[in-house]
């Protein structure tokens, strides 16, 4: 039977501050924490599983029935890109640049010269905020919105009507190109709006990134033969490298349809997910009351897709850092996060404490494909926890 495993990303889903949070100016962040008591939230299959008997989190069932982990980032990061990567297998000593007061002048002349095109803003901004104030200007004069965030981002705004979806991509690429060396950002964003004022963001968004600097378990996994499926922006954060095949989706309900027809589908290696609507439309927009409900869409869409998993199968549920909603900041927190790990083969109730690295995850797949690790980093758990 074929060897199949399901790796769903749950975006931003932290589980409480890392000890060094401070670093990051993220003390008492606890994202799960601003949001399990919410009246939206209603998530039996996570607390089944054993969502609440990790480490520190409380409230846990007496007989877990997936195996669980506290998972700790060793890279010095708490973006998307590091934390997939890290989940890759990729530890990253390095913080990616960041821009706290906008990009150099330098950066700024080179890609309106590129692009024909003024820019606007070029400052950390909310995507929602920089539209309403900088909206109305560029679409008067066409001047490109380009703005930052806490994270190693340049993102690119402009209404649909202005600038074609094509052409922002092409604008995107052309930055993706420039921002290199000192400069080299994690990722570039295309970000399209549309309507009238105060304007509306579309599903267009597109995510352009730097390519991993070293292979990952994609590579290691496509290398030997496995499909290496994408679902969401999985394929954008590692630049297609090591990937297979790529489904792009426009929030959670569509990435888990799409995910629920993978499972329904033959196919040999793994299937990697990214669920964005908690990060993208919660957890940066500081809504609790979003947040919980999309979590509990996710464990309603569990609850069917736990039932119709092959013997085989393997799931597991992780995240890629935290983006607590309930605290002042709209910035990603530097967080543990949760590792749920279960299927037919699997143990139930094995607490796997704290780990020290998210790239855990890497070595496990690749044990449980019969893969060696070669270059990339990791402690497979999969001993502890194959029946």
């Amino acid at each position: 039977m074929a060897k199949r495993f399901f790796l769903i990303v749950l975006d931003s889903f932290g589980v409480g501050e890392l000890p060094d949070a401070s670093l990051w100016h993220d003390e008492g962040s606890d994202t799960l924490g601003a949001i399990r008591n919410h009246p939206n939230f209603n998530c039996p299959n996570l607390k089944e599983l054993g969502l609440f008997n990790i480490d520190g989190v409380g409230g846990g069932v007496s007989a877990p029935k997936a195996c669980f982990a506290k998972m700790a980032e060793r890279s010095m990061g708490k973006d998307t890109t590091i934390g997939h990567w890290e989940i890759g297998g990729i530890v990253s000593p390095d913080p990616l640049p960041t821009f706290p007061d906008g990009f150099p002048p330098e950066v700024i002349h080179e890609f309106e010269e590129k692009t024909g095109r003024r820019v606007l803003c070029n400052k950390p901004y909310s995507g929602t905020e920089v539209i309403k104030d900088y909206g109305r200007e560029h679409v008067e004069t066409g001047a490109l919105i380009v703005y930052t965030s806490a994270d190693s981002v340049f993102q690119i705004a402009a209404h649909e009507d202005v600038v074609p979806v094509a052409k922002l991509y092409e604008y995107c690429e052309t930055a993706r190109k420039m921002l290199v060396g000192k400069y080299s950002v994690g990722r570039v964003i295309a970000r399209p709006f549309t309507g009238e004022y105060p304007y509306t963001r579309t599903a267009n968004r597109h995510d352009f990134s730097l390519a991993p600097p070293a292979d990952t378990m994609l590579d290691l996994l496509q290398r030997a033969g496995y499909d290496t499926i994408s679902v969401g922006k999985i394929y954008d954060i590692f630049a297609g490298k090591g990937i297979s095949e790529s489904n792009r989706t426009t929030s959670n309900t569509h990435g888990m349809q799409v995910t629920g027809e993978l499972l329904k589908r033959d196919f040999q290696g793994l299937c990697f997910v990214n669920l964005v609507d908690f990060d993208m439309k919660y957890g940066h927009r500081n809504d609790v009351a979003g947040y919980a409900a999309a979590a509990t869409e996710f464990d309603g869409f569990l609850g069917g897709f736990l039932k119709e998993m092959r013997e085989d199968d393997v799931l597991l549920i992780t995240a890629d850092h935290g983006c607590d909603p309930s605290t002042p900041s709209t910035d990603h927190s530097r967080e543990y996060t949760p590792m749920l790990i279960c299927g037919r083969g699997i143990k139930s109730g094995v607490d796997l404490g704290i780990r020290s690295s998210f790239s855990d995850i890497s070595a496990t797949v690749l044990e449980f494909f019969g893969v060696p690790q070669g270059t990339t980093s990791g402690e497979s758990f999969w001993k502890a926890v194959r029946k």
